[in-house]
């Protein structure tokens, strides 16, 4: 039964691990060209599906909240419509289904939707967990996030990004974390290129008795509570997460600007956000229209104090909408203070354009800006 189903694999990992830059290695292998891509985001404004390298066609999007609460409902909605318009011939046939989850989401709840839904597992076959851990950040976020800890549970395959970033011994202990959460997984290097998706993707039959017993357990909880809360799950729909799943303090908000930026006014902006409050910074990602080449945007992505180098694309993923797109995520920091910080680099707070050392040595002395 099994074979006549559409295998599904699921990529997760918590904020900032590289899930997004993984499935865009997958995608160069020609093996994914009739493979649908489910993307979800956590906020209110999309930025994750534009910079999938690859076109439109067969890319999902669910956004506006956490695949594990607000719209886990949505996860089965699609993939019910995804279905029905294969067997009718209104789209064409997919050979995998690849969910992207938020880095926030618990896995449980996205596994038992596919597995525990009657309808859907008679389509679609869990066939795979990967998860992405940040060999930089990974111990700490262990420490602090429940989510991240079973993220690492669940999983066939665990993939090791940016192990060039720290030291040895840092990296044999998180492998030996690893190891004592989730004794069965293959730890894979993440910072290879060239991967081969049906390698990576393609692990079986999913079977949760091969894991530690909590994940049984988990997932056992997750169909307790479909059975408790059938036909319910639309109605956390508008808050930006569940309270029950994830810190109260963890908050995501977007930043939406119409005209250009000049480049170092977006430099000092997160010069001063990563340097003075990294810590509270789970993750950032932007794209920004800078004034020297309005053409060319340029991509930020960032976790707590470590960011990538900024990137131009060659063109506008969307020519039709130009403007800059940030979406934060963070713990503890106030969402009022993000704003106005960016307002005073960028203009759009009246004030007065701050001198670069005075902002950083108190910002709090700028007018506007304020905890």
């Amino acid at each position: 039964m099994a074979q006549d189903r559409t295998p599904v694999s699921i990529i997760t990992g918590f904020l900032g691990a590289g899930k997004s830059t993984l499935l865009n290695q997958l995608l160069k292998d020609p093996a994914m060209q009739d493979a649908a891509i489910i993307i979800n985001e956590f906020g209110d404004v999309s930025i994750d599906h534009l910079l999938v390298e690859r076109s439109g066609d067969g890319i999902i999007e669910l956004a506006e909240g956490c695949l594990c609460c607000t719209v886990r409902g949505e996860l089965v909605d699609t993939l019910a419509e995804l279905m029905d318009g294969i067997q009718t011939g209104k789209l064409k046939t997919v050979n995998r289904v690849v969910i992207e989850t938020t880095g926030l989401a618990d896995p449980a709840p996205v596994m038992q939707s596919i597995i525990g839904n009657p309808v859907i597992a008679q389509n679609f076959s869990l066939n795979g967990m990967v998860t992405v851990v940040d060999a930089v950040n990974g111990m700490s976020t262990l420490d602090h996030h429940k989510e991240a800890v079973k993220q690492v549970a669940v999983a066939d395959r665990l993939v090791l990004t940016k192990q060039t970033l720290g030291s040895q011994a840092q990296i044999a202990a998180l492998k030996e974390r690893l190891a004592t959460i989730n004794p069965r997984a293959t730890i894979e290097d993440g910072d290879r290129d060239g991967w081969q998706a049906v390698a990576l993707l393609e692990n079986g039959l999913y079977d949760a008795a091969n894991k530690i017993g909590d994940v049984s357990r988990w997932l056992g909880e997750e169909a307790d509570h479909d059975h408790h809360d059938h036909g319910h799950h639309h109605d956390d729909h508008g808050h930006h997460h569940d309270v029950n799943r994830h810190n109260a303090a963890i908050r995501s908000f977007s930043i939406v600007h119409e005209q250009p930026i000049d480049p170092m006014a977006i430099e000092m902006f997160v010069d001063l956000l990563r340097s003075a409050h990294g810590d509270k910074l789970l993750r950032m990602k932007a794209i920004v229209q800078l004034s020297d080449n309005p053409e060319r945007p340029l991509v930020l992505h960032g976790v707590q104090s470590i960011f990538h180098p900024p990137q131009r694309l060659a063109a506008w993923p969307d020519p039709s909408d130009r403007r800059t797109r940030m979406v934060l995520i963070t713990d503890g920091l106030p969402e009022a203070f993000v704003r106005d910080l960016f307002g005073a680099f960028t203009g759009a707070l009246r004030i007065d354009k701050p001198d670069r050392q005075a902002v950083m040595d108190n910002p709090l002395a700028v007018p506007g800006i304020r905890f």
